[in-house]
Order: structure tokens, then sequence, then C-alpha cells
């Protein structure tokens, strides 16, 4: 039995059965010369397309990356050893010997060329309000700050928490630190005074970044007030450097310093710290399956190198392109696609602000029009959210500077890409689909690159990149050598990009990512490769319902759900089951306008998913709520709907991370109300 039911009809044939060896040679839907579009391609005599490229990264990895990481880094001192690398161990280096400063990469070299070129376009939460920065004022900024650190005492190796909004001073904080040899933690600044104590004590800081104030949506955020509450449960902290966002005034304390005005006191001019190629450039914290946030550890050289590939070849980035990824900085999303990957080509980069909905749902396509953004780099949460307010907000809006469309962050289900591809971009602008981790670093599946005409599949990662082997496992934990079918998707040899360890934990990162599967990293996703060799993400393996000892994909039940008419966004979950074992509960949120009974659409959802699945994966219950339990990033908290699936009210847990805490106190009310209506009327057929 596959692990995951599989998706329905594809595309074209592109590759053959993957296993662990390479793919097959030229294929003739990718087969236009692949030096035009990847110069470095030149350095590898006979490789023309797609296919072979990927088929050389595999089997010559050393010399593939090594060649790519001396034409796109710049050195302080060489590399002498391309990769020493061992999974069964959880051991991965890459270009040993090798010392360069990473801010150099991002922006030394390029004010050296073009030092008025725009780095960075601030998109601010005040609608219509933009500013922009040159590599020269990036450059300056970013040494200023650095000094400012020095002159507090930090020093290579050093965390410093950075907790701020979006913006240049934040982006500058993240490469002073990168500058001076600093290890920096930016934690996401929607987070909890709890959330961030507790970042902050595990990586030991003793310097916080923070501002006075944020500004989402029109609303004022207090950010220096959580900041005082989580150092009082920090002793560690010696210094908290406070910038302004707004003019508003806040209680400093003995630690507290304005960013500012320390600034002005310092030289422009700050001196790069050589660093090892291994050395730790970044912890970055992410959810675990025991509740401890992980502080995942990238490093230097691989993992710019990465960004920077992945950033120029899945998005066909070309100089004088403006990207706009309106993740925020801090995610790794942000990281790679804001920040490192964007800057290390010598890109113009986007930081947004705002929300998508903010002051009207056409925020991000008034934004494309009116900075001419090339790439727009989404999450199918804020599409499907969009798509909900019809096309008049995104037609009214000019776009056809758009060239690239991408999406980040989870699997998207057809209709929203099918509107994001059609409305959004008039049908003329490729959707690539992105899988990657907080562990991978950099994208690992994506349509691209591959030949310009190459297909694209709607709602499909595809394509591995350069240096990416996926393969399926069965239960027994061995290779699924056969197209379409699906496993535990596991990546077979290390790449530059990856996390090196979790910060003061070695062991549970070996546990984690490489005890599943020996000799394999182990993502944690299930995916399904289909007939032509196509990948499609099938979602995280916790999020499987047994029912009846039949393994289901909430993915799957979601993606039947979100075809019926009526449903804007849905969540399905698995709730304990006497008889079954597991059944499964679905949350929905319906379109504007639904003139239909309750009633009506529960026995239709069910109908959808007994006709596009199997009887045995119909809901046992659905209930329609307003909105889901989320994090600011938009991930869906589905432990939470879980427990209130189960009616475990009191295990909720940690809701510290959640965007709007009135969700969940309507679900938990609608819950309630939904159960007493049930318990009322006859049995459900179902």
């Amino acid at each position: 039995m596959s692990f995951l039911r599989r998706p329905l009809a594809l595309g074209r044939p592109f590759l053959r059965a993957v296993g662990s060896s390479p793919p097959a040679g030229p294929i003739s839907s990718a087969s236009t010369n692949i030096s035009a579009f990847m110069p470095e391609a030149a350095a590898f005599p006979g490789v023309r397309d797609y296919p072979s490229l990927l088929h050389l990264s595999l089997g010559q990895a050393d010399r593939f990356w090594a060649a790519l990481a001396r034409d796109r880094l710049s050195w302080i001192s060489p590399f002498h050893t391309a990769s020493d690398c061992d999974l069964a161990r959880g051991k991965v280096r890459w270009f040993e010997g090798g010392r360069l400063n990473v801010s150099v990469n991002c922006i030394d070299r390029h004010v050296h060329t073009s030092p008025d070129k725009v780095a960075l376009i601030w998109e601010r939460d005040e609608p219509g309000t933009h500013v922009k920065i040159t590599y020269r004022h990036l450059l300056e900024m970013t040494c200023r700050v650095a000094n400012t650190l020095k002159r507090h005492g930090v020093r290579k190796g050093d965390r410093v928490t950075i907790y701020m909004p979006a913006s240049p001073i934040a982006v500058a904080s993240m490469l002073a630190c990168a500058r001076i040899g600093a290890v920096h933690t930016v934690v996401f600044a929607g987070f909890s005074a709890d959330a961030l104590a507790d970042r902050i004590r595990d990586g030991q800081s003793e310097t916080v970044i923070t501002t006075n104030q944020a500004v989402r949506g029109g609303r004022i955020i207090e950010l220096k007030q959580t900041v005082d509450q989580a150092v009082r449960k920090c002793p560690s902290v010696k210094h908290v450097l406070v910038a302004k966002r707004t003019e508003n005034e806040v209680p400093m304390s003995s630690i507290d310093i304005p960013l500012e005005e320390e600034m002005m006191k310092e030289e422009a001019v700050c001196d790069p710290v050589a660093m090892e190629s291994e050395d730790p450039l970044f912890l970055l914290y992410t959810s675990g399956s025991t509740g401890k946030p992980k502080g995942l550890v990238h490093t230097q050289a691989g993992y710019l190198l990465y960004t920077s590939v992945t950033h120029r070849y899945v998005f066909d980035y070309h100089e004088g392109d403006v990207f706009g990824c309106v993740a925020d900085i801090g995610w790794i999303t942000g990281h790679s696609y804001v920040v490192y990957g964007p800057l290390c080509n010598g890109g113009t980069s986007v930081l947004f602000e705002s929300t998508p909905v903010y002051p009207n749902p056409g925020r991000y396509w008034e934004m494309v029009e009116r900075l001419k953004i090339n790439q727009f780099y989404g999450a199918p949460t804020a599409i499907r959210l969009l798509f909900k307010y019809g096309d008049e907000w995104v037609k009214s809006h000019d776009r056809t500077s758009l060239k690239i469309l991408g999406s980040v962050g989870e699997p998207i289900n057809a209709e929203a890409w099918d509107w994001y591809y059609r409305v959004v971009g008039d049908e003329r602008c490729p959707v690539v689909d992105t899988w990657w981790q907080t562990e991978t670093g950099g994208i690992c599946i994506a349509p691209r690159p591959a030949a310009r005409d190459a297909e694209i599949v709607p709602a499909m990662a595809m394509r591995p990149f350069f240096g990416i082997n996926p393969v399926l496992m069965d239960d027994q934990g061995k290779k699924l050598m056969d197209n379409n079918t699906s496993g535990p998707l596991c990546i077979a040899q290390a790449w530059p990009g990856m996390a090196r360890t979790i910060h003061n934990d070695h062991d549970r990162f070996v546990n984690t990512y490489f005890k599943p599967y020996p000799n394999y990293f182990f993502t944690g996703d299930g995916a399904y490769r289909s007939e032509k060799g196509y990948y499609q993400i099938t979602g995280r393996l916790d999020d499987v319902i047994n029912i009846s000892g039949h393994r289901l994909g909430t993915a799957e039940i979601e993606g039947a759900v979100n075809q019926h008419r009526v449903v804007a966004e849905s969540a399905a979950i698995g709730c304990a089951h006497e008889i079954k074992g597991e059944a499964s509960y679905v949350f929905i949120i319906l379109k504007d306008g639904v003139d239909m009974s309750e009633a009506v659409i529960r026995q239709e959802l069910k109908d959808i998913v007994s006709q596009k699945i199997a009887k045995y994966a119909a809901p046992d219950h659905i209930q329609i709520v307003k909105r889901l339990p989320k994090t600011r990033s938009g991930k869906i908290m589905r432990r939470v709907l879980r427990k209130i699936a189960e009616s475990k009210l009191d295990e909720l847990g940690d809701l510290t991370t959640l965007d709007d805490h009135t969700a969940v106190q309507e679900i938990v009310a609608g819950h309630r109300q939904m159960l007493k209506e049930e318990a009322e009327q006859p049995a459900s057929r179902h």
C-alpha cells in the first residue's frame, strides 16, 4: 500500500524513476542549451541541459560546487577541500580551509562596482510609501552598527538576538554581526516575551537589538515592552540596543542604548573579520516536536553560496530586476531570499513591513505596480486569503512588470495556483512552487531551473535543484525505485546550504534528521513521485491520519474539500475515534456571500471527499469557522485544532506565537455548539 494516496493527472514526461541514482540524460522538454540560462555551466564541457547538469552535480558534487564557489564568492583565502560529509553521523562540512566574510560578499564588492545601485526597497507599513537604500548607504549603516556592537563588547562568536520588524536597520544589524563574526539569531517580532526569552537563553545572548515600537497593519506594536518583559527572565543580557521606528518615547533602563545615537558616534568604516567557511553565521529557531524550539545552525560559505545560486536560477533573476519576497526576516525565507541570496547576487530586494490586506486586499498588487517588481514570492496562505476577495483588487493594478510568481511555506492547492497564475500573472508568468525548509537553508525542489519552455505542472514542486538527490522510502526504510509512488521524503547526499547542527544539542540533530533513515537526510515530509518523475509534497508526516488502518494525508483531504465552490480555506486534522482509531475533523472558512445552509455544505463536502478519495476518508466532523489559528508567519497551529477537536481544552499548550487569540475562543465556542447540535440529530450515514 502506498504511503499516501497519489494526486491525479500530471504532465508530460521529464525524469525516469529516481532512486539514489542521478536521473537520465537529455530530455526534449528541457533540452535548451543551459549555458544561456546558467553561464557557470560552461565550466563543464558537454553539459548542455538541466538533466545532464543535475546528473553532474550529483555524480561529481565536489567538482560542481567547488566551481560555483570559486566563481560566485569573494574569498579572503581559498579553500582546499570541497566537502567532508558523513550523513550517518550528521557531519556536513564544505569548503574547508577557505576564509571569507559574508557582509563583504553581500555589500562591499557591489559598492566597488555599483555604489549607487539600490540594494533594498523598504515597503513601509504606511500605504504607498517606500524608502530606497543604496549599496553605499547599506555599507555605511552596517559598519556603524558593527562598530557600535564592538564598542559594547560584542566579539567574534558571540550571539546577538535581533527582535525587529522588517526594516533596513534590521538587515544592517544582521550584516553587522556577519562583519565582526558575531552569530545573529533573529526572532520574529510577533513572538511573545516568553518565546523571546526562551530563545535568548538558549542562544546565551548578551546583546539584544530591537526597536521602540513596530507598525503593522496600521497598528502600533510595543516591541520594546516585550523585550523588557523577556530580559527580566534573561540575566545574561548586558545591553539592549534600541532603534526608533516611531517618534514615540518608550521607557529606557540602565542597559538600554539608543542605537541611532550610538551609530552617529562611530566611523562608517569597519574592517571585516575573516571567517572560516564552517564558522556559524546564524542561529534560527524552528518548532520541534517536543515543544522545545530547535536552534538550527547555518554556517558561512556553504549557506551563502546555496542561497545565491538558488535565488539566481529558481527565479531567473537578472541584473536590474526588482525581487519582491514578502516574507518577514524573522523566518528562513526572509534570511535566504530577502537578505542573503539577493544581496550576494547584487540584486534589489524588497523589505515588506505590512500585511497583504492593509489598507485593502490590493496592497501587494499596488506595491507591484509602484515598485515595478519582477519576481513576487509569497505564501499560499496569503494567496488563498486574497483569492477570497475576488479579482478586481488584482486587476485594478498594472502587473506587467511581473515575470515570475513564487510560492513558499506549504504546498499550494490547485485552485489557489490557478488563480495566482491566471489572475495575478495574466497566464504569462510561470509559477514556481518551491519546497524547502529551515533545515535545508534554501530551495531544494522547484519547477526551475530548467529550460524556459519546460513544463510546469500546477501545484507541484517538480524538479530537484542541482546537488539535491531526493528519494522516497517505504515503511521498512528501503528506497522506492519506481515512479507513481508515495513515501517519506529523504535526500541522499549533502549539499552546501544545509544546517550543520542544533545549537548545543548535536545528538538531537542526528536523531531527528539522520537516524530515522541512516545515511539519508530525513525531511519529515511525505511526497509523491509521478509517472514522469516529478515530485509533489503531500504534507508533514505527522499530518497523517490513520483511519481504520488506512493512512491518509491531511493535505489530500484539504485538497478535496477546497474544490467546493464555497470553501475559501480548510484545515484537516485527525482526532481519536473509539472504532476507527482516528477520524478526520475538518475546519473550513467560507467565501463571502454564501447562502447555502451549513447542513447542506457539510453533506456536500463529505460527498466530495468520498468521491475524490474514498468513503472511509469522509470527515466525521466539519466545523465552519471565521478564521483559523495561525502564527504570524501564516502557519496553521494544527496541534491546537487537534486538542479542540478532542475537547481537550485544558491542553491547548503554549499559544504565544498565535497571530490572533480570539480565533481560538471562537473555534472553541463553535465546537461546543456543533457537538450539542450533533447530539440532538440522528446518527450520520457516514
